[in-house]
């Protein structure tokens, strides 16, 4: 049966894209077969994939408006066992044009239904809370959040959770957190360390054991077009995302 996972927060410059390619990556690493969906209009995912955007035929926009089947917008990537739905900057669009359409909400959870087999789908949303994530909220069985550890880190984070309350009420009774994932953490600071205090106090078990660390590798695999597991499986940031996935897959 197949797992969809949003990964969420409505800040940006969390880790969320890079949790959402490598995340994705691993677990095609791991033998799952994976479908990422980028949700997001900057279509960092789709960069860090290797998609060229202005050379798409067509896009998740196409799909959620209904001029493209699901089929017609699945592309392979260099990762086996990784496919992906792309975004471009049309994407701006759909925010507008369905402002008023009758089950807006509806149309990310309508498209996917009609996906092919995947163990997992792993949808990358935008920073905001918008009709693009109210959308993804409404398809998904549950939402990680990727924490940064720094300052703030805790502040905005209720506001999400009661958008996923409200979802949850609303459209999707099923709908769960999957946990809190906490990145950018640098062990040689005591300020990474009181994020993670911070937050295992507030959430408990729902923040995961593993950390993802600030890492090099991870900062450049994207401009290479690729998950950072294939640019340097060597590096800290991919032997994390690989244990991420293990963890999640153990829970």
């Amino acid at each position: 049966m197949t797992q969809i996972i949003s990964i969420a927060n409505q800040k940006g410059g969390v880790g969320k894209t890079t949790t959402a390619v490598n995340l994705s990556a691993a677990l095609a690493k791991l033998g799952k077969k994976v479908l990422l969906v980028d949700c997001d209009s900057q279509a960092n995912a789709t960069t860090g994939l290797g998609i060229d955007k202005p050379s798409l035929a067509a896009s998740l926009y196409q799909g959620l408006i209904g001029e493209a089947g699901i089929e017609d917008i699945i592309l392979p990537t260099m990762q086996p066992k990784l496919m992906l739905v792309p975004a471009n900057v049309d994407l701006i669009g759909f925010e507008v044009e369905m402002m008023s359409a009758p089950r807006r909400e509806a149309r990310l959870k309508e498209l996917l239904e009609k996906a092919p087999d995947f163990d997992f789908i792993i949808i990358d949303c935008p920073p905001a809370l918008s009709l693009l994530t109210l959308n993804a909220f409404a398809a998904c069985d549950s939402v990680l959040i990727p924490l940064q550890s720094e300052f703030f880190a805790l502040e905005g984070l209720g506001q999400l959770l009661d958008t996923i309350k409200r979802v949850k009420h609303s459209f999707n009774p099923g709908l769960t957190i999957k946990g809190i994932l906490l990145t950018m953490f640098d062990k040689r600071t005591n300020l990474s360390q009181n994020v993670v205090d911070d937050a295992r106090q507030y959430f408990n078990d729902l923040v995961f054991k593993t950390k993802i660390p600030r890492n090099v590798k991870l900062a450049e695999a994207p401009s290479y077009g690729l998950p950072v597991m294939m640019y340097d499986k060597q590096s800290q940031g991919s032997k994390s995302y690989v244990a991420f996935a293990r963890e999640l897959l153990r829970r």
